[in-house]
């Protein structure tokens, strides 16, 4: 394992060394092997970024980095720059969520601090050959903040109030709730509209692609 590390600086220094990389020529030199394609191993990006960053949060509701408080978000962009995909935040609540605050959310400890890893993925480039951008840190302004907060306890609300199955991914500015699990037998449970316990999808929390652009060029723009 590559021990976490100790300073921002030491992160930076690691992110900075395999900007340029391929993922495959990345995997090579850890020992992996990479897929052919990412269909049924949609994690194995970030999964293998993690190792060689050094992240040691695993699938605890931490950041990633535990001890800098700061998580790992890779993030496919186009050729032109832009974001490929909405980004996944975390597995949302979907019962007991009353008196629960935004400051107190895992969505909330995990865009406190990221670290984002833009990495070229056009559609037609193999994961061997797709490339790790220039990694940065980014924390959320102001208004950043402000919109991510109305969005999840607009969220929040709803699946307090039993309307989990009405929410989709229209709902939220630049938060949304979609269904996260491998298959459709994967059900958990969660508040009726009559405040009974029912049977549903897990849901997740994702970023919507026009607030990753917005970071990016915060970011990039000349």
């Amino acid at each position: 394992m590559i021990t976490p590390p100790k300073t921002l600086a030491q992160l930076l220094e690691r992110v900075n060394a395999i900007a340029g990389m391929t993922l495959g020529d990345l995997a090579l030199s850890h020992g992996f092997k990479t897929p052919e394609h990412l269909l049924r191993e949609k994690g194995w990006v970030g999964q293998l970024l993690e190792y060689v960053l050094g992240a040691s949060a695993g699938s605890l509701p931490e950041p990633d980095f535990v001890e800098l408080g700061i998580e790992l978000k890779t993030l496919p962009i186009s050729n032109s720059g832009k974001p490929l995909e909405t980004t996944f935040i975390s597995v949302a609540p979907l019962t007991d969520v009353t008196g629960l605050t935004f400051e107190q959310s895992t969505v909330y400890k995990k865009l406190k601090h990221v670290l984002w890893l833009p990495i070229l993925a056009e559609r037609d480039i193999a994961p061997v050959d797709r490339v790790v951008g220039s990694g940065f840190l980014w924390q959320p302004n102001e208004s950043q903040f402000a919109q991510l907060k109305r969005d999840w306890e607009e969220l929040i609300d709803m699946i307090a109030l039993g309307q989990i199955e009405q929410v989709n991914g229209h709902y939220g500015e630049v938060l949304q709730l979609r269904p996260k699990a491998a298959n459709s037998k994967a059900l958990t449970e969660a508040i009726g509209k009559n405040g009974q316990r029912i049977q549903t999808l897990p849901r997740g929390f994702y970023l919507k692609t026009h607030f990753t652009r917005q970071i990016l060029a915060q970011q990039f723009a000349p």
